[in-house]
């Protein structure tokens, strides 16, 4: 075991060390739309701390974002309605169609030279996860578990990771939110309320980096949920309402952003073309099972079935939890009318995070009861 884990250790060690050279070679001007706006946000906060929270492009007077869009050769670079990644309010305001998340993590490092300490921090925590699951893992299945997808993980910090800013930080959150989902499923339910707002505070922070990580929530409330209804139990409603209130908590930069942009926390500051009905378009669906993410996909809905069939308990309530998870996040992208490289890869990475950290975790019950029966053997058979 000892040299199964520092084989895959070395392993990690190598694929993240590879990230970080390849990374620190990154230019912040590579052309693409998304890459602009999000600096642009980091920008506002610079200039003007939390006030940046409103994205408004008369805010635009040092001529920052028409600077980017020079540098792009954007042709219009002068009309602010023809701005990408911009949507014109009923109010009157153009503004940033993105929640202000990743632009304030970008804001943390000095203009210029912000996308890469970005990406080496993100990378940073997944490969410290990914060695602490293989530190923890006590059988050599689950070692090779951990292993391999921790190694797996560590590689997607770069492709698919690097197609939109928002995609490192939030896979980076899912690994955390999965340890802490296995850490909630291992112990006594009596003890862990904190701890499940702690894992809704951070689901709903990762909605300020995306809206559509509001959906990684689900699994969560349907496990939480459903339960409550059959038994009407109030230490479950009490888990519920934490959860919930954490959620809640954690998103409140983004409703605030939307008040001020789009003049209610509840509406969104994206054009229509994203906020379309579902519908299921076969074109979508074969583009899915064309891309890198197919293989994610099977590797969650396998995992999680054969965790349901043949985990332990805290297991298998973390399957049922990513199960539902899986279940709803799916049914919304493959009914969403817009193809993307990265969509489906925080849901499977929460859900695979979520399921290596239940393997290697054993229940907070079970060291003891391993002590007991450690001691009992050393005292000999009992006399009849």
């Amino acid at each position: 075991m000892k040299s199964a884990k520092l084989a895959f250790g070395l392993i990690c060690l190598a694929i993240l060390a590879s990230n970080i050279w390849g990374m620190s070679r990154w230019s912040e001007a590579r052309g693409v739309y998304d890459d602009i706006c999000y600096l642009r946000q980091a920008h506002l906060f610079q200039r003007f701390g939390i006030s940046g929270l409103d994205t408004n492009a008369v805010g635009d007077d040092d001529r920052y974002f028409e600077g980017k869009l020079k540098e792009i050769a954007f042709s219009e670079w002068k009309d602010p309605i023809r701005w990408p990644c911009h949507n014109p309010m009923p109010g009157g305001k153009v503004v940033l169609q993105y929640p202000p998340g990743t632009g304030f993590l970008l804001a943390l490092f000095p203009e210029g030279h912000q996308v890469v300490p970005l990406y080496i921090a993100a990378n940073l925590i997944v490969g410290g996860l990914a060695l602490s699951a293989i530190a923890m893992a006590r059988s050599l299945p689950s070692l090779i578990g951990a292993g391999v997808f921790g190694a797996l993980a560590i590689g997607l910090m770069i492709n698919p990771a690097k197609a939109s800013y928002s995609v490192a930080p939030t896979m980076a959150l899912c690994a955390v939110a999965g340890l802490l989902t296995a850490v909630w499923l291992s112990r006594d339910k009596r003890s862990v309320l904190l701890l499940i707002a702690l894992i809704g505070l951070l689901l709903g922070a990762s909605v300020n980096l995306r809206l559509p990580n509001a959906l990684l929530a689900a699994g969560y409330f349907l496990f939480l949920g459903i339960p409550f209804l059959w038994t009407r139990s109030l230490a479950i409603f009490v888990q519920g309402l934490a959860f919930g209130a954490g959620v809640l908590v954690g998103m409140a930069p983004t409703l605030a952003a939307q008040a001020i942009n789009a003049g209610s926390a509840l509406a969104t500051t994206y054009g229509s073309a994203d906020v379309v009905a579902p519908a299921f378009d076969l074109a979508v669906f074969v583009q899915y099972l064309r891309d890198m993410q197919i293989v994610l996909i099977v590797l969650a809905i396998g995992a999680t079935l054969w965790l349901l069939w043949a985990g332990e308990r805290h297991v298998r309530q973390a399957a049922f939890v990513v199960a539902g998870n899986l279940v709803v996040n799916l049914a919304f992208f493959m009914t969403h009318p817009i193809f993307t490289p990265y969509y489906v890869v925080p849901i499977t990475m929460l859900s695979l995070w979520t399921l290596s950290f239940a393997q290697v975790l054993e229940p907070a019950a079970a060291p003891m009861a391993a002590s007991v029966r450690s001691a009992a053997a050393s005292l000999g058979p009992l006399p009849r």
